[in-house]
């Protein structure tokens, strides 16, 4: 499954250094407006009902309980008294109100003209009918208003206080106070942006801080994975970041020691190999002549002195062979295997391989004529002698060496048609020593053939490869380019 992709951690700093701010700016800009907008329109009420308070004491006594028209237009008038503070009003008195201006709010001509009462909520006229003050906020036109409405107490001989029944509406324009509230508004969005380019800023800073030493990390971390185990991080500072370059300088450091021990250890146990296979050739050399004469006169023997005399013949071998084998791992691991190249005839060098062992017969071949090659015909040799041998040995026949070729490079597949290895047995084939079956008699092979197959594959520079093929068998499949490297390692 493909991994969703994912902010880098640039991104994610910046991200949250600016959702930061933005909550940080939002709430404390936005409680400032809010209580600075109700500081403002607090202070214009309470200042608006209190000169409305006054000038309605400023009424008594009233001239009649039962006012009419004219009467309500002086009490609406008397209600505004300069333009600062309340700027229209109207009186009302049951179904009677002071004169109301066609064009509603306005004071054309100098005279006042009244409140159009379509702007008074009916709420607002149900708590001034009980005998209280109070108010609301309405927009009318785009213009914000606050309407105040106060009832006329009757104040009787006994100092007890009745309703009247006339209710008086003024109305105080707010565009003043709008305009402060406005320009907080203005200052808070300003304040934002600014808080909000410095977190922007201040969050560069901290991922070039904090990016650079992970940078620096991940660079020390593929050189160390390359195999650069002298690799270290400069230590700055006492923080986090620099912990972890401390662990990572000592982990590099561990590990060069260990790699360095194993390194060591690996130098001595291949120097031990080659040495013993060296020094192994003299005594079997005259083993394999000793051997040799007691296999000539075996026949002659009592049968169990000649059994005895085969099976040293026989072990003898085995043991030269394994000695030459051990004898070729070291000179590759010790990198003096050289080729040596000559321009062959690919399907010949296959016929040879077999006539020399006797497989003609049992091996199909398929070797299309006129394939030549710049190889090392002796290590396609023994190439080839592994692959069919181990298909003639562990598979089933019939066993085929099939060849093909263009214009870079040539394949050999060879095959078997028995049930295949096992899937867990496919990865380690070409491991040395590696048995497919522990319970294999020894004398079955060292299990160092395919591992030196594949080192002569690599050293021309082509590979050796095993599948199970999909009608049942192995199938080792073997790329030589067509034009090997000179000795020199350079190209032709």
């Amino acid at each position: 499954m493909t991994p969703r992709p994912s902010l880098g951690l640039r991104a994610r700093l910046l991200f949250a250094f600016t959702l930061l701010c933005v909550v940080t700016a939002a709430a404390v800009s936005g409680g400032g407006y809010v209580q600075a907008r109700s500081e403002i329109l607090q202070r214009t009420q309470d200042a608006t009902v209190q000169t409305m308070r006054s000038r309605m004491e400023a009424l008594y006594p009233l001239r009649s309980a039962t006012p009419g028209p004219a009467e309500l237009d002086d009490i609406a008038a008397a209600a505004v008294p300069d333009q600062n503070s309340v700027e229209f009003a109207v009186a009302v008195y049951r179904e009677t109100r002071s004169p109301v201006a066609p064009q509603g709010l306005g004071r054309p001509g100098g005279r006042v003209l009244n409140l159009d009462l379509g702007v008074i909520s009916p709420e607002l006229r149900r708590v001034v009918a009980g005998g209280e003050i109070a108010w609301q906020r309405v927009v009318r036109d785009d213009t914000p208003w606050l309407i105040i409405g106060t009832p006329l107490l009757i104040i009787e001989q006994d100092r007890t206080t009745r309703v009247s029944g006339i209710e008086v509406y003024a109305a105080r324009s707010l565009l003043s106070e709008q305009s402060s509230i406005d320009g907080l508004a203005a200052r808070a969005w300003l304040t934002g942006g600014a808080a909000l380019a410095f977190a922007v800023f201040l969050a560069l800073l901290a991922t070039r801080g904090v990016l650079g030493p992970v940078r620096e990390l991940g660079r020390a971390a593929r050189l160390l994975g390359e195999g650069e185990l002298r690799t270290r991080i400069a230590v700055r500072g006492s923080d986090e970041l620099a912990d972890v370059a401390r662990t990572f300088n000592n982990t590099a450091a561990e590990l060069e020691r260990h790699v360095k021990q194993l390194r060591e250890m690996e130098a001595d146990a291949r120097r031990f190999v080659a040495d013993v296979s060296h020094e192994l050739r003299t005594p079997l050399a005259a083993l394999t002549a000793v051997a040799d004469v007691l296999e000539e006169e075996a026949a002659g023997l009592p049968e169990p002195a000649g059994r005895a005399a085969r099976l040293v013949s026989q072990e003898t071998l085995n043991l030269t062979a394994l000695v030459n084998d051990l004898i070729e791992i070291s000179r590759f691991d010790s990198g003096v295997a050289a080729l040596v190249l000559n321009e062959v005839d690919v399907a010949e060098l296959v016929r040879s391989t077999l006539r020399t062992r006797g497989w003609s017969e049992p091996v199909h071949t398929e070797l299309p004529p006129a394939v030549t090659a710049r190889l090392d015909p002796r290590r396609v040799d023994v190439i080839l002698a592994n692959l069919v041998g181990n298909a003639l040995r562990h598979g089933e026949p019939p066993v085929s060496v099939r060849l093909s070729a263009d214009a870079h490079w040539i394949t050999l597949e060879v095959r078997d048609h028995g049930t295949g290895l096992d899937e867990a047995v496919l990865p380690h084939v070409f491991d040395r020593f590696y048995k497919a079956s522990a319970a294999r008699a020894r004398s079955e092979g060292s299990g160092l053939g395919l591992a030196i197959a594949r080192e002569n594959a690599r050293l021309h520079r082509g590979d050796l490869t095993v599948t199970n093929a999909p009608d049942g068998g192995a199938m080792f499949t073997l790329r030589l380019p067509r034009r090997a490297p000179d000795p020199d390692g350079g190209p032709e």
